[in-house]
């Protein structure tokens, strides 16, 4: 059965490097942040984008979102030609498109990116999906920050060779980095050309491993709830925490004013993930102040309440 298996990763692997497609057309899945945000980059960057959510009217949120942010861009970047930042902007927008069905949108996609809520069998249950309908050598990539890539592509044995991640950061069209995560199975073309894709969006590709949390929440989600676990103690206050580190390690928000901002239950998700899958790991073990903010609905910036209050412009009070 193992040397079956093999033989079709080979076979998929060969088929994926003859016919290996050039990345024009990007079917992006979920119109929340993190998706209209990678849409957008995308269709900014001369690629025909098909947007895809069930929700038809958080579509049309998601629409007006980019044009109004692409708006924004265009006046900074072209104050003085308003010409040319109106044909930016309906350049962009008519690369453009919207979708409420995953498998249509995937038929003829070079590349799919999913970026629906971080939920094991919902995203594995749309790889299935995605399967049947999306050509043969078409990526596959999720941008993921705490499921493994390899865990994920288990749902589509065959295109393991074209599986990968692509982990954006919020807000997309601002943040640099993106992380391509290299899983076991990848094809070094399909590497490859997920790094290119990265590239050709403006951004700055760090290859990582597919490890918990790759290289940024890995050391980031740990270190926020070391903070909260310093302030459970009573070793400092909040306002110490973070000037502290203000100060002191030169980063530019404290840990628990960034966990306010990141989102508590996002935190929580994250290490909660992590402590089951590894519970003899003293650094994911989950921390009682945090469980019972959430608990509580006190999850951060979002809800303007967390460690501190927020006002309705998401500035700290």
């Amino acid at each position: 059965m193992l040397a079956c298996s093999k033989q079709i990763l080979r076979q998929f692997s060969l088929q994926y490097t003859m016919s290996s497609r050039s990345i024009s057309k990007v079917t992006v899945i979920g119109a929340g942040l993190m998706g209209s945000g990678i849409a957008q980059v995308s269709a900014q960057s001369g690629y025909q984008v098909t947007l895809v959510d069930l929700n038809e009217q958080l579509l049309g949120k998601a629409v007006q979102s980019i044009q109004t942010s692409l708006e924004r861009v265009a006046k900074k970047q072209l104050k003085d030609r308003p010409e040319e930042a109106k044909q930016l902007v309906s350049k962009t927008m008519a690369n453009l498109a919207t979708s409420q069905s995953a498998a249509d949108a995937a038929k003829s996609a070079d590349l799919v990116v999913e970026a629906v809520v971080e939920n094991l069998e919902l995203k594995r249950s749309l790889y299935r999906q995605l399967d049947s309908t999306a050509p043969a050598g078409c990526l596959f990539a999720s941008n993921t920050s705490s499921l493994g890539i390899a865990e994920l592509a288990e749902a589509v044995p065959n295109r393991k060779p074209t599986f990968g991640g692509l982990h954006f950061f919020n807000p997309v069209p601002v943040m640099r980095l993106v992380e391509v995560v290299r899983t076991p199975d990848i094809t070094e073309a399909a590497f490859n050309q997920l790094l290119e894709f990265s590239r050709s969006l403006g951004k700055s590709a760090v290859p990582c491993k597919d490890t918990p949390g790759f290289i940024v929440n890995r050391l980031l989600v740990p270190y926020l709830t070391e903070a909260v676990r310093m302030l459970e103690r009573g070793d400092a206050t909040a306002e110490d925490i973070d000037t502290a580190m203000r100060l002191g390690a030169g980063h530019p928000m404290g840990p628990i004013e960034l966990a306010d901002y990141v989102g508590l239950d996002t935190t929580k998700f994250i290490m909660d993930g992590w402590h089951a899958k590894f519970p003899n790991v003293e650094l994911f073990k989950p921390s009682d102040m945090l469980n019972k903010l959430v608990e509580e609905g006190r999850l951060g910036r979002k809800t303007g309440l967390g460690f501190y209050k927020w006002d309705s412009k998401g500035s700290k009070l």
